[in-house]
């Protein structure tokens, strides 16, 4: 029986923008309770009014969903939304850091600085995942993760809302995985512990 790669993964980051709401509300509502990974999500917001993104997954999810904090520690099995207006990195630790550093392509939070400090922490235990959005964030970072070993996981640029953020990425690098959100959300709840499958 071959090995199946998404069982090396110990974190999943995620970038979207336009269009991320309604591909979000397909993926994170199908995790499964016992996720054993945290997820780390970047999705471009306006940077000022509070987001309710949090407080909106939560009532549809079975796992935790939070806001990230600066110097949480992380937790397995658990959310994390990037805050309005500032970049979510991922520290040694490893724990969470909320940066005001200038925005990267445009956008603060940026794709690109999560994806990218999540491959420095995690290397090839890492899975990025790129959906739908309109700007170019997250290619750089995708690639990032390829250099470092991990898994890279795109959606259909054919069955994204708004597919310029997947084709900005596929002009860098061939992602392991281009696949529908259903089949992504499938691959996420692969991401158990051993003893629940």
């Amino acid at each position: 029986m071959t090995a199946d790669p998404l069982d090396r993964v110990e974190a999943v980051v995620i970038g979207t923008s336009a269009g991320g709401i309604d591909a979000l509300g397909r993926l994170l509502p199908a995790l499964p309770v016992a996720l054993r990974v945290p997820i780390f999500i970047v999705l471009h917001l306006p940077r000022d009014r509070p987001s309710l993104l949090a407080e909106i997954f939560q009532h549809r999810c079975a796992v935790p969903v939070r806001e990230a904090n600066d110097k949480d520690r992380i937790s397995p099995g658990v959310v994390y939304f990037a805050p309005p207006d500032y970049h979510l990195l991922i520290d040694s630790g490893p724990q969470l850091a909320l940066s005001v550093d200038d925005a990267v392509n445009f956008s603060r939070p940026s794709v690109d600085a999560l994806f990218e400090s999540a491959a420095d922490i995690y290397g090839a235990r890492l899975l990025a995942v790129l959906l739908t959005g309109a700007s170019a964030d997250g290619a750089a970072g995708l690639a990032a993760v390829h250099a470092a070993g991990g898994l890279t996981m795109v959606q259909r640029a054919d069955q994204a809302q708004v597919p310029t953020m997947i084709e900005s990425a596929l002009v860098r690098l061939t992602p392991d995985w281009q696949l529908t959100l259903s089949e992504i959300a499938d691959a996420l709840a692969r991401l158990t512990s051993e003893d629940v499958r």
